[in-house]
């Protein structure tokens, strides 16, 4: 197993420089990322603009400026961003960071816990009405933008029910996140561990539409996998030598059943955190939630070429990642499964 995990982290070397190659010469031909460096482009002499362009060799071939930059980014320097004050890269992907890991954590755990549980009880109900409802809801889920619900949740939730906020991580003239003992810039470990809970609650009631909205999506699309898996299991020759036996419907469907129908539900769970974490571009944009998503939005709409390449590296390895740990599930819910 340790052997599999270290040569899985060495595959993730090509994998990135595969990506930040396409995305360079994308970015590069897509616009001059000179402006990334400046503040006040309206003051810009061409004297500074030509020192600029040496100082950051852009004026060199482009196979020869990605060796530059490449050098930088092993160094830990990934530029500057112009879609967030011009501020170092890495500085806004740690401060932003948390904030959209929070947001699909909490997304992906909601889809996990409803997809799964009511894909199961959709197969062992199959053809039931309670089954052909979890399909129609499950196919206008993934039909329906999730802009438009985001904003039919505002109107609910906000305007009609008055029962959670609709906008930022928390109550701006409420809380002040500089005043807890803690500081990771993940709100709701930092709230819970300074002893906050009035803070806490507070964040929590803010991340709750967004993670809704967020889970809507891979909820269906857990719940369908987890459906035909459980189909495909139950009527497997084992479930049925193990009903056979005496055993109670709850435990083969427990036992049995349902732990080997989650081996391909597992795929689609760990690429949608994957795509949760690199695809909350529309939701933090209707929540106004400072994230990855609406800043790297912004970063591709100025052509910043450091926030693009940026945030294009850091979503390579969390896809790379959550593949590793679903190869790592697939060894613990069935011990036939071999890592090679």
């Amino acid at each position: 197993m340790t052997t599999y995990i270290i040569r899985r982290l060495i595959l993730l070397i090509p994998v990135l420089i595969g990506v930040s190659l396409l995305a360079f010469f994308i970015m590069r031909s897509a616009g001059d990322p000179t402006f990334s460096y400046i503040q006040n482009p309206d003051k810009l002499t061409d004297i500074q603009y030509n020192l600029i362009r040496e100082k950051y060799h852009l004026n060199e071939p482009t196979y020869i400026q990605y060796f530059y930059w490449l050098d930088a980014v092993l160094h830990g320097d990934l530029g500057y961003t112009s879609a967030d004050q011009h501020k170092l890269v890495t500085q806004t992907l740690a401060e932003r960071f948390p904030a959209t890991f929070e947001l699909a954590l909490l997304a992906t755990f909601f889809s996990v816990i409803i997809g799964i549980a009511i894909g199961t009880a959709s197969a062992v109900r199959a053809n039931s009405a309670f089954d052909q409802a979890s399909r129609v809801i499950s196919l206008i889920a993934v039909s329906i933008p999730v802009f438009w619900l985001g904003i039919m949740l505002q109107i609910l939730f906000y305007s009609y029910l008055g029962w959670l906020p609709i906008s930022g991580r928390y109550e701006l003239v409420i809380h002040d996140p500089t005043t807890l003992s803690v500081h990771t810039n993940f709100l709701l470990i930092d709230t819970a561990l300074s002893g906050d809970f009035s803070f806490f609650i507070d964040a929590l009631k803010h991340i709750l539409l967004p993670a809704i909205t967020l889970a809507f999506v891979s909820t269906a699309l857990i719940l369908r996998m987890m459906r035909a898996s459980m189909l495909e299991v139950l009527g497997a020759e084992y479930v049925q030598t193990a009903r056979s036996k005496g055993l109670s419907e709850k435990v083969v469907i427990k036992k049995h059943a349902r732990r080997n129908a989650l081996i391909p539900t597992t795929t689609v769970i760990g690429l949608s955190f994957g795509a949760l974490l690199g695809g909350a571009v529309l939701t933090e944009s209707v929540f106004d939630w400072q994230g990855l998503g609406q800043w790297s939005a912004d970063a591709a709409l100025r052509l910043d070429s450091g926030g693009v390449m940026g945030f294009t590296l850091l979503t390579a390895m969390i896809y790379v990642l959550a593949n590793l740990i679903v190869d790592l599930t697939y060894a613990y819910l069935d011990p036939r499964v071999r890592l090679g």
